[in-house]
């Protein structure tokens, strides 16, 4: 029995070292893990981390990270903030590479390797900085108490699911040394316009970590135009009475807006015929429509935008199905009003609706 018991201690001491291995130097890609087809990646290097999203948005800096106002302001982790007055904001097809470059590759020559591609493919750079002209502090995404950095702007520390010790973690854990950020924005051939983040940096020193020291790593995050899955059953003419009826109010989620833009797109058809034929039943309804976004962006920029959305809604109604504009009263709310806490993007995608209230 013995003999057994010392068996099975060596066992699991040999499963646990194997389980908790320190970093490896990479030679092949993650398993799941593909470039995408119109971007190339610097020759040698290997995908240690990967994220796609079907649709997803993201705001990308494209300024210097200066302090937030409040100087007792802290984040989920207790960093200090940092944020850019200037960002981008894209949505679409996203998908987020972290690649370890062949040994000896400094920066500057993997960072000109990708600014030379983009421009190659008639693209164009819309921001870019150095070291400490980028603001903030040389930090990776999984440290607390400091103050934010570069590096978890784009790949902030909850979207990390690498487990511990492996490469990817270790990559985006580690403090960088040096650091390149390069934002840019290139034609997707179809009319539209993907953007895409480059960060380059030399991964530091960390605890389990030591095998990937002083790599070039270099994090790639890509959006791509692509339309959202309109999952989303039309609110019938009956369904807003009935709302309207009994809570005074309806939130409606198939009227669609470009980011930014205050456009009604054509596939929000349906729900506007729905709210037109509703007004066409009852002759007598009046209808306040209100405009709300979520909290990317600042608030006045937002309560100006909701307005917008709001008046470009009252406009298709009275332009395209002939409702009177005096039975219409639209208002924008911005972010004041959420449904829930802005804490996540489906949250966030919730809170951008317009509303229908009874007058």
């Amino acid at each position: 029995m013995r003999i057994l018991s010392l068996l099975a201690g060596a066992l699991l001491a040999l499963a646990s070292a194997t389980a908790f291995a320190d970093a490896t130097v990479p030679t092949k890609d993650i398993a799941g893990a593909s470039d995408p087809a119109w971007l190339k990646r610097y020759e040698g290097s290997f995908i240690v981390s990967y994220e796609h999203r079907r649709f997803d948005a993201i705001s990308f800096p494209a300024s210097k990270l200066l302090p937030s106002a409040d100087p007792e302001e802290r984040d989920s982790n207790n960093n200090r903030p940092r944020r850019a007055a200037r960002t981008v904001k894209a949505e679409g097809e996203y998908t987020r590479l972290l690649y370890v470059a062949p040994e000896d590759r400094s920066t500057l020559e993997v960072m000109r390797n990708y600014i030379n591609e983009i421009k190659s493919a008639g693209g164009r750079l819309l921001y870019g900085c150095t070291n400490h002209e980028c603001g903030g502090e040389f930090e990776g995404n999984d440290h607390g108490g400091g103050t934010q950095g570069l590096l978890e702007q784009i790949y902030p520390g909850n979207r990390v699911k690498d487990a511990n010790f492996s490469n990817g973690k270790c990559a985006s854990g580690t403090d960088p040394q040096e650091q390149r950020y390069l934002l840019a924005q290139l034609p997707d051939g179809n009319g539209g316009t993907r953007t895409l983040a480059v960060y380059v940096y030399q991964i530091g020193d960390k605890t389990y970590c030591s095998a990937l020291k002083d790599r070039t790593g270099v994090l790639v995050v890509a959006v791509s135009p692509k339309p959202m899955d309109n999952k989303m059953v039309t609110v019938t003419s009956d369904e807003m009475k009935r709302a309207l009826e009994t809570a005074g109010h309806i939130a409606l989620y198939g009227i669609y807006f470009d980011t930014n833009k205050s456009q009604v797109k054509p596939e929000s058809k349906p729900t506007l015929e729905q709210i037109a034929n509703l007004l066409k039943q009852l002759p007598n309804l009046r209808l306040g429509v209100v405009g709300h976004t979520d909290d990317v962006g600042d608030d006045a920029s937002n309560l100006r935008l909701s307005q917008r959305r709001a008046d470009a809604v009252v406009a298709a109604l009275v332009e395209d199905y002939g409702i009177a504009e005096s039975r219409l009263a639209p208002s924008g709310a911005g972010e004041t009003k959420p449904v829930v806490p802005n804490s996540n993007d489906a949250a966030r995608a919730k809170n951008r609706r317009v509303e229908l209230v009874k007058l």
